[in-house]
């Protein structure tokens, strides 16, 4: 969809200055999407493009960047894409960091050893109204974690606590100290959904030792 400098607005990396690979189309439509345009419930509007048009690309707007991030919509839908482009961002002196939600690990296996960095989403269903994807989240989190990862999860007014409680336990069934962040839904920030927030991370705290509440600071600072 689009290729652009900016800096990222979530989880541990939030401030760092990136590329932004934007890839189309996404095997889920979260009710809560910040991106809509692109999963194709807006409209459907891309541009196929080969390794060496994207490279360019890349190159024009990357310095001064730590990393590329391969975003989307769900960028491992173009998993032959992203294994065969990504030692291509090694050479720009860029790593490689996917922002996924989390639901493809076979996917995952095919590209994980390309990786830098795994920001992975857990998809609570009491937020997304979508079905459980507590398998393939457990399935990808074990892949995941040959490498630098981290978890985010988006957190609505409603959310229910069992759900929270439960990804909490997932990724302390793979290990504990993998940073998990609760993430308030954007769109319900000034509708108590930061102090449910609070509660929910005191309760994960039990469980996890690095729980961490932030928001999508990007949008806070009207950056793309």
């Amino acid at each position: 969809m689009e290729i652009f400098p900016s800096v990222q607005g979530e989880g541990v990396y939030a401030g760092v200055a990136q590329v932004f690979i934007r890839f189309f189309e996404c095997n889920m439509h979260c009710t809560w999407c910040d991106t809509p345009n692109s999963i194709g419930d807006t409209v459907r509007d891309y541009k196929d493009m080969g390794p060496d048009e994207v490279e360019a690309k890349v190159r024009a707007c990357a310095s001064g960047c730590h990393s590329a991030s391969l975003t989307g919509g769900e960028p491992l839908l173009h998993k032959d894409f992203i294994q065969a482009f990504a030692p291509r961002l090694k050479t720009m002196g860029l790593k490689n960091y996917l922002e996924t939600n989390g639901t493809l690990p076979d996917a995952l296996a095919q590209v994980i050893d390309v990786m830098d960095i795994i920001a992975m989403d857990i998809k609570l269903p009491s937020s997304t109204k979508e079905r459980p994807f507590w398998q393939e989240h457990k399935d990808f989190l074990r892949i995941a974690q040959r490498k630098e990862v981290f978890i985010k999860t988006v957190i609505t007014n409603d959310t229910d606590a069992s759900d929270v409680r439960q990804a909490a336990l997932l990724v302390a069934g793979v290990d504990a100290r993998i940073p998990f962040i609760l993430q308030p839904n954007y769109f319900e920030m000034h509708r108590g959904v930061v102090a449910k927030c609070e509660g929910l991370a005191k309760e994960c705290a039990k469980i996890l030792s690095d729980v961490r509440i932030l928001p999508q600071i990007h949008k806070l600072m009207k950056l793309r």
